[in-house]
């Protein structure tokens, strides 16, 4: 695939040799271990798959017995099988910063209009306003992704494109009309952060109604309404507060979902970010760029996850960081 019309046994074996596939599939494997780990074992040899070469590695040399060198370097991810060698790290930091605004703008619409509306919904239970939140809720979980990327993409892109000025398609840097620099058009970034924050923003409503209805029913908040406290100083002061626990765990969960999960929304909307990027990798057989975006979307769980727990002992104090 990488060779082409230039395919040959002899440039084929040239390619083997260069990636590993001449191992077995157990050596290859434990090459990609070692690849990947900080701390990793090198030959001296030239022309060794694990030979040091200074264009794969950004490496420190340890320490060095007899033909091993031992050294800690940063992760290599190796190299994009389409993209004429091109590091998959490269590919990476181009890609992720975009899917990481837009996962930022869709979870902060999420957030400001899911609190906003699950606080509504709570104080005007069984109201006709608390209804119709219930249903746009659970209409907005209801519809898929991709569905609502087309909807919105010719409604507010095509057919309304004269009032809204928004594009069907576009990503975060654009070419200008002379084709020689690359600006930034925030207006591109309107309809997927929508479309995006839809689910999340259903999620919100319904957590952050459900639980300040508990909340409500507590006997600190019986305590402060006694006292004479407002309804919004009760709210504001004591209410929201502990009622957002289960909704930060819900947004930990969907902001980490939403740099894996914005694949159909960049693909449809032509935003150039890791999803659109892990689409074109699997049409291609990028083996390496869909391995690499794996393992980065892996660490961001991790991370964001860890970064939930220390929220959660700011917003809990019987939480304690041991």
């Amino acid at each position: 695939m990488m060779l082409g019309q230039n395919e040959d046994s002899q440039q084929l074996a040239i390619i083997k040799k260069k990636y590993g596939f001449d191992k077995p599939v157990a050596t290859q494997y434990f090459y990609y271990l070692n690849d990947l780990s900080p701390i990793s074992f090198h030959s001296k040899t030239e022309g060794d798959y694990t030979y040091l070469s200074q264009n794969k590695y950004s490496a420190t040399q340890l320490f060095a017995i007899g033909n091993t060198t031992t050294v800690i370097k940063f992760p290599y991810l190796r190299e994009s099988f389409t993209k004429q060698g091109k590091k998959v790290s490269q590919v990476l930091s181009e890609t992720l910063p975009n899917t990481f605004v837009l996962a930022v703008s869709a979870i902060l619409i999420a957030i400001f209009l899911g609190v906003i509306l699950g606080v509504l919904s709570a104080l005007k239970k069984d109201t006709f306003l608390d209804k119709i939140i219930q249903i746009l809720s659970t209409l907005g979980m209801s519809v898929p992704s991709f569905f609502s990327a087309i909807l919105f993409a010719w409604l507010f892109g095509f057919v309304l494109h004269k009032y809204t000025n928004l594009e069907m398609t576009g990503s975060l840097y654009e070419l200008d009309d002379f084709g020689e620099k690359m600006h930034i058009k925030w207006k591109n970034l309107i309809l997927p952060a929508i479309v995006l924050g839809i689910r999340p923003l259903a999620v919100v409503i319904q957590l952050m109604r459900n639980s300040l209805l508990e909340v409500f029913n507590q006997d600190y908040i019986r305590t402060a309404r006694a006292k004479g406290l407002s309804e919004f100083q009760i709210i504001k002061k004591h209410a929201i507060k502990n009622a957002l626990n289960p909704v930060v765990t819900a947004i930990s969960g969907w902001f980490a979902s939403m740099l894996a999960g914005a694949v159909f929304v960049e693909y449809i909307f032509g935003w150039n970010g890791l999803g659109k990027e892990i689409v074109n990798a699997l049409n291609t057989l990028d083996l390496p760029v869909i391995m690499g975006s794996v393992l980065i979307i892996a660490l961001l769980f991790i991370i964001i996850n860890i970064f939930v727990d220390i929220i959660y002992t700011w917003l809990d104090p019987k939480v304690k960081l041991e």
